[in-house]
């Protein structure tokens, strides 16, 4: 007994720091239906405020002796990538009010393919034939998926998705790229991101086009909204990153981030099961090409290892 039971405990401690990751994907996955849910064109900007202005505070309070010890390099280099996160967030969320969640969650997933092929393009490095399948089906799912009625232009929501998901793929590659940020800490480097972005959407929101105020849009909600905001801000931000932070360091990065791609999934599954979305018989077909495909090219670009 005292041999087998450490290989029947590192699989149970396993799954115990797999279940707060996977609910963090359940919660971005929802995120989509539950910003559609408060959201309008004209409280974009509005929304956007208040969702990170009320948990930029927190970040702050819990990392302010690690944000006091940014160089100056580390925080414009964190300051320039908020600015690129805040254009994501005004693509997403301009993109869902004008789409349905879920293809807005399953387009976003295109990130897992644009992101490779960049960087074997700035690399010069061919992709494998694998991953190009991988990508080619992704592709083919997300035109069915925008198609459930019929061949017909893409709608401006699925365009803006689209544009989200390659800002994505920037913000990733510019991570990668900024020497200054390499060795930033993490809780740091998110709240400078956060900040940027929050007094982008600040800015925005004096601008007579940008729609209704952060006061006015906050005073026009009602338990619904308030509940909406309360879960993008403190389940789909906090909790998501404390909890990444968590468990990378009890299991591996890759273990993670497999687990975080089946955000695309329950995207899906919260659309169609409770935002009652429906969408025909080749937007089901295309959701299904997209899952696999960007799951065939996860496996296509992870290395295989051992379990």
């Amino acid at each position: 007994m005292t041999v087998l039971a450490p290989a029947v405990e590192a699989p149970r401690r396993a799954w115990l720091a797999d279940l707060p990751v996977l609910a963090v994907a359940v919660v971005w996955g929802g995120s989509y239906l539950a910003a559609k849910g408060i959201t309008t064109t004209h409280t974009v900007v509005a929304v956007l405020v208040l969702r990170f202005a009320l948990v930029l505070p927190v970040l702050v309070v819990a990392g302010w002796a690690r944000l006091r010890a940014l160089s100056p390099a580390q925080l414009r280099g964190a300051g320039g990538l908020g600015l690129v996160l805040g254009g994501i967030f005004l693509l997403e969320t301009y993109g869902v009010v004008h789409t349905s969640a879920t293809n807005a969650g399953l387009i976003i997933s295109l990130t897992m393919i644009f992101t490779p092929l960049a960087e074997a393009a700035v690399r010069r490095q061919a992709p494998s034939t694998g991953f190009l399948g991988a990508a080619a089906l992704s592709v083919v799912g997300v035109v069915l998926l925008t198609q459930g009625a019929g061949f017909t232009a893409p709608g401006l929501g699925d365009l803006l998705i689209l544009g989200a998901a390659l800002a994505r793929t920037l913000h990733v590659l510019l991570m990668a790229r900024i020497e200054a940020v390499q060795d930033a800490d993490s809780l740091s480097l998110t709240t400078v991101q956060l900040g940027a972005a929050v007094l982008v959407f600040a800015l925005l929101a004096t601008a007579p086009a940008a729609g209704d105020s952060p006061w006015a849009a906050a005073a026009d909600f009602g338990p619904a909204e308030w509940a909406g905001l309360a879960f993008l801000s403190v389940f789909c931000t906090l909790f998501a990153f404390f909890v990444q932070m968590w468990a990378v360091r009890r299991t591996s990065p890759s273990r993670v981030s497999l687990l975080l791609g089946t955000e695309p999934l329950w995207a899906a599954v919260a659309g169609i099961a409770i935002g009652g979305e429906d969408p025909g018989v080749l937007g089901y077909a295309g959701a299904l090409l997209v899952l696999v495909g960007t799951a065939w090219g996860r496996r296509a670009v992870t290395p295989a290892t051992t379990p």
